[in-house]
């Protein structure tokens, strides 16, 4: 073989690599795939606001105990629209307590792009980035407090997830649509 043959496969054998793998790490097929879900909310009635914020963690007194029936109860902890970050995103996060004392987020209307390794967080970062214009804006989302409640089901759709039991939520200020591949955030909402 030819040194000049030599050079050219090896450049397209190092081409070819170079794609596969950039392909594998972008995944920018899921750019063209919406993955939509449609869960239903907890049945059972709003019954009020937490006095409390997101830092409650009893169900309030004089909500309890006097339903009619044996419909479950809940309160409303926080409600926020989503804004746009590094994705066009869109929808409704609310957060709520359950009678149980159980906690979870609603994400309602929901919409942003499809991508790799997408989660969503609840973080003690403000909604909207740290600066306007400025490096990094929307990859401040892991620098300090954030509960991770799993990966983001479906980018189109109503979804629901469960926050841990031992999670603390006093301090945290948005709920975060996260891309764990590249450290940028989707979308946020300020729920404080």
């Amino acid at each position: 073989m030819s040194r000049k043959k030599a050079i050219w496969l090896s450049v397209g054998v190092v081409s070819l690599v170079v794609v596969v793998v950039a392909l594998l790490l972008f995944q920018p097929w899921l750019l063209l795939i919406d993955d939509e879900v449609d869960e239903a909310d907890d049945a059972g009635e709003v019954v009020g606001t937490a006095s409390d914020g997101l830092s409650q963690t009893a169900f309030p007194s004089d909500q309890a105990g006097d339903q009619e029936g044996d419909e479950p109860r809940r309160v409303e902890l926080a409600a926020a629209e989503f804004i746009d970050a590094e994705h066009g995103t869109s929808g409704r996060a609310l957060l709520y307590l359950r009678e149980d004392g159980s906690r979870y987020l609603r994400l309602e209307g929901f919409e942003t792009s499809n991508g790799p390794d997408v989660h969503v967080w609840i973080t003690d970062q403000q909604s909207g980035g740290d600066c306007e214009g400025c490096s990094d804006s929307w990859g401040i989302y892991d620098d300090g407090d954030y509960v991770k409640l799993g990966a983001l089901k479906g980018n189109i759709g109503d979804q629901n997830y469960e926050i841990p039991d031992d999670a603390d939520l006093s301090g945290m200020r948005s709920v975060v649509i996260w891309c764990d591949r590249f450290n940028v955030a989707f979308g946020t909402a300020a729920i404080a």
